[in-house]
């Protein structure tokens, strides 16, 4: 179901449809194209924001891919979007585009549920910081997408765009799916595992973990302030710069980010790069679990690459990812469900009431010793980012299972979400069943503006290399 027009195509559509009656394609724009036309008065926002939500009607009983999409508030937004354009007020890089929120993020006009019937209801009194910056830059809020409970493991009721009988992935499954089905062409996600790449290669998208701390998390339902990270969505590398642009920042009400020169991540991740990059192929302690279709079509890439590429093997305590990940993310996630666990554990899923058991019963000493190996980890990348630009390794063991019952494994994600480094999931492949498979493009920390031009150079590279 994904689509891409850009540049004089994307123009061209716009302008033979710009009524309100005759929206046609405008729903596959990008957001970069979107916000540049509305910028021209080639569209209106509420003209972008109609044909989404005309998607929305036609595709969305498949995917379910929403929590909460009120049309009449998101028609509201995109008119007073369009009424600042037409009184020459400064406008935002995103004004007008609507983007889709994960229902863990605070939003002071629409409820904020976090996908547990323990908050049902809940609207919060205050916007989280990224959704100020985002209406900011002028974006239209077009509504709440589904998470898993808690941004945990226990699936909500989105299914996958290419195969309904299938899963889209978690924690932030309608985001991916309301991106891959053309309802958005933006949306916000999480990760503290998994929960962004994991569901942008099932679904067939882009998906960007930045470093952590990179982007505020203010207002957002905290499960680990060590691992969690806010989480990308889009169809091209262009809007994933866009979007990271727009919400770098430092913010007092997360401890984690910290001031910062401007960065040009758009400008950078555009241009070419000095030389063409190495990559370092990393296929993991975990390389046995991975589905021999996927194995195949990874080793292909690599192949092609030719000298540009090496496979590399990654430090020791690499392997004890997936272990310290739960170290530290146990208690913290206890932690901050503790007023859940006392007052509502019966209604938590039973995974989750299991996982909170397990976060209570960790010895202090075990989750201070483990954050104190950290550093270690973090210096033991250094070499071998003096050698290669990023590392290509899995997403997950292959294409979205099928069922409803899981999310999928976030085993391939533990590390680099343990590690903070940056991590992009690129929709280059697809398994011996036609559905999406990404490759993971992982790069040092605060190296987030070179990844995404190493990413683009891969892309570029990969679609000569196989122009069908």
């Amino acid at each position: 179901m994904t689509a891409r027009l850009g540049g004089a195509v994307a123009l061209a559509v716009a302008r033979r449809r710009t009524s309100a009656s005759d929206l046609g394609d405008l729903h596959e724009l990008s957001a970069a194209d979107g916000a540049r036309l509305i910028r021209e008065g080639v569209i209106s926002s509420e003209q972008l924001v109609r044909a989404c939500l005309q998607r929305v009607s036609d595709v969305d009983e498949h995917v379910q891919a929403w929590a909460f999409l009120e049309p009449a508030h998101a028609l509201a937004q995109a008119r007073t979007a369009d009424e600042q354009r037409a009184s020459g007020v400064s406008l935002g890089t995103l004004h007008g585009v609507p983007v889709g929120l994960k229902d863990i993020i605070d939003t002071e006009d629409m409820p904020t549920e976090n996908g547990s019937v323990l908050h049902a209801g809940r609207t919060p009194s205050r916007d989280a910081s990224v959704v100020t910056m985002l209406r900011a830059a002028g974006a239209v809020i077009m509504g709440k997408t589904v998470t898993t409970e808690f941004a945990t493991r226990h699936p909500g009721k989105t299914r996958n765009p290419h195969d309904p009988t299938h899963t889209p992935g978690g924690s932030s499954s309608g985001s991916a799916a309301a991106v891959a089905a053309g309802m958005v062409p933006l949306s916000l996600g999480s990760q503290t595992t998994g929960s962004t790449i994991r569901p942008a290669s099932y679904c067939g998208v882009y998906g960007f973990k930045p470093t952590h701390g990179l982007i505020p998390r203010a207002g957002m339902f905290q499960l680990s302030r060590s691992l969690d990270h806010v989480g990308l969505f889009a169809r091209s590398l262009d809007d994933v710069a866009l979007l990271l642009e727009t919400l770098v920042g430092h913010d007092e009400g997360d401890p984690d980010t910290q001031p910062r020169a401007h960065v040009a991540y758009r400008a950078i991740a555009a241009a070419p790069p000095p030389r063409p990059p190495r990559f370092a192929f990393a296929k993991t302690s975990r390389w046995g679990e991975v589905d021999a279709d996927a194995r195949d079509a990874l080793t292909a890439l690599v192949v092609r690459l030719g000298a540009q590429a090496e496979e590399v093997e990654l430090p020791p305590a690499a392997a004890e990812a997936g272990r310290w990940q739960e170290i530290i993310s146990g208690p913290e996630m206890a932690n901050n469900l503790a007023r859940e666990w006392a007052s509502g554990r019966d209604q938590l899923s039973p995974a989750l009431r299991a996982r909170v058991e397990r976060g209570r019963a960790v010895p202090a000493i075990d989750y201070l010793q483990t954050r104190a190996r950290l550093p270690e980890l973090h210096a033991s990348f250094g070499d071998l980012f003096e050698r290669y630009d990023a590392i290509i390794t899995p997403t997950a063991a292959g294409t979205a299972p099928a069922g409803l019952q899981s999310t999928g494994e976030p085993t391939f994600c533990a590390l680099w979400t343990l590690c903070g480094m940056p991590a992009l999931s690129l929709p280059l492949l697809h398994g011996a069943n036609g559905l999406p498979l990404g490759v993971q493009l992982v790069g040092p920390r605060h190296g987030d503006a070179v990844l995404l031009r190493t990413a683009r150079w891969l892309v570029e590279h990969t679609q000569r290399a196989d122009p069908g």
